[in-house]
């Protein structure tokens, strides 16, 4: 059986080279799958993943051999703070965790979020003044989180948006990557202060919810009231999947949306196209599941940014044993990565791939399609995003509005992919 290749020597170089030019470690990454092939070993002190790319090796890991692998890690850092959240966990835990979750994010309470969404969206191009200048990251992580609290939570978080933003951000960078991915130890005290602050929001929401339930003995169909409405969940496990939702939820959202934004002001073309279309198809009323259905070429753009830009960018599992993928030995515990976004890119399956071309998911236009896990900016499998439906309804819905609200223009600029939790 052969063993993964590894870099040295002069590819090595070209790798930091690479990474340096573009200020980005997928440079790394992308430069290294372009010495070493599709399937390779990332050898640093205290750190050593193996790495595939292809839909072959990402059917086994997601389908065909999922059972060899597990999500939870107790060194990691996401472990720490998510504790017991949907994410981390396997085996009947998640499974259990999954099906109580899973009903309030299937499509048809979702299609019942859309007011929310365009009323949330709202909420902050409102304050939109002609002639300014707007930083979407910001902004659509402003949307994003507004929509998730009220729609997942029936919570309104605006008077608590300012003051949560920081501790919010920072729980996102608990989980980035960073120097605990080599020495897993590293002291995170700076975090603690905001870390107990975004818990202690949480608690109170649910002892809130707690309160309400015990004195009206109703509940809501959100998902915060069905894990209070659940008996075997205490406060603890609730506030697990609620930071599970509320990091993971909003983070993936705010970079879809602002990629999206950013792609169609590079490419005036598309934005004119998406903009005549929101104008034409939606109206001064709340937009129904019917309109939204109608948004087919922002439909192919919202595609075609999870291709170039999966917020998800790479799958991170550990094997539970000593097993094979791709006729390459995997030792048992060894970090095991898909990379989604070298998948997303990959020449064998996709026509000039590191082009935004949304006519290749126009399916009147187009006859051949990828293979099966090639694409997968939401996963595969039984344990794919739990939120992938309402992800794709609430992009459509806030970037329609913005679309049909207002004339956009990028500013000059480099922009850097960032690889932290997510891109």
């Amino acid at each position: 059986m052969p063993s993964l290749p590894t870099l040295s020597g002069l590819p090595g170089l070209a790798v930091l080279r690479a990474m340096g030019r573009e200020r980005s470690l997928l440079a790394g990454l992308a430069a290294m799958r372009q010495h070493l092939g599709n399937a390779f070993q990332i050898t640093l002190p205290g750190f050593n993943p193996v790495v595939f790319v292809g839909p072959e090796s990402n059917r086994h890991i997601l389908v065909s051999g999922r059972e060899d692998f597990l999500w939870r890690t107790e060194s990691d850092p996401v472990t720490a703070l998510l504790r017991h959240g949907l994410l981390v966990e396997d085996g009947a835990s998640h499974d259990c965790l999954r099906g109580l979750m899973e009903p309030p994010l299937q499509r048809g309470p979702v299609n019942g979020h859309i007011a929310a969404f365009w009323n949330c969206t709202a909420a902050i191009t409102d304050g939109w003044a002609d002639g300014s200048t707007q930083d979407m990251l910001v902004e659509m992580r402003k949307v994003a989180l507004l929509i998730l609290m009220e729609t997942l939570f029936a919570v309104d978080f605006r008077p608590d948006l300012e003051r949560l933003w920081q501790p919010i951000l920072r729980s996102i960078e608990f989980i980035s990557p960073g120097v605990w991915l080599v020495w897993p130890g590293a002291p995170r005290a700076s975090h603690k202060k905001e870390l107990d602050e975004l818990d202690a929001y949480l608690y109170g929401i649910i002892r809130d919810r707690r309160a309400a339930y015990a004195e009206s003995g109703q509940l809501g169909d959100d998902l915060l009231s069905v894990l209070v409405g659940h008996a075997e969940m205490d406060d603890d496990l609730i506030r697990d999947q609620l930071l599970t939702m509320l990091i993971a939820g909003h983070d993936t959202s705010t970079a879809l949306l602002a990629w999206a934004l950013y792609l169609l002001g590079e490419h005036p073309d598309a934005l004119a196209q998406a903009q005549a279309e929101a104008r034409a198809t939606l109206s001064d009323q709340l937009p129904t599941p019917e309109a939204l259905k109608e948004l087919t070429f922002l439909d192919t753009v919202i595609k075609e940014t999870l291709r170039l830009y999966p917020p998800i960018h790479v799958g991170n599992r550990r094997a539970a044993d000593e097993i094979e993928v791709k006729g390459y030995p995997v030792h048992k515990d060894n970090r095991v990565m898909y990379s989604i976004y070298l998948s997303h890119r990959d020449p064998a399956h996709w026509d000039a791939p590191d082009d935004f071309c949304p006519a290749r998911f126009d399916r009147s236009q187009t006859k051949n399609s990828p293979p099966a896990f090639a694409y997968l900016p939401f996963g595969g499998g039984p344990r794919n995003c739990i939120g992938a439906a309402f992800a794709q309804v609430e992009a459509k819905a806030v970037l329609g509005k913005i679309l049909r609200d207002f004339d956009l223009k990028l500013l000059p600029g480099r922009v850097h992919e960032h690889m932290g939790a997510t891109l």
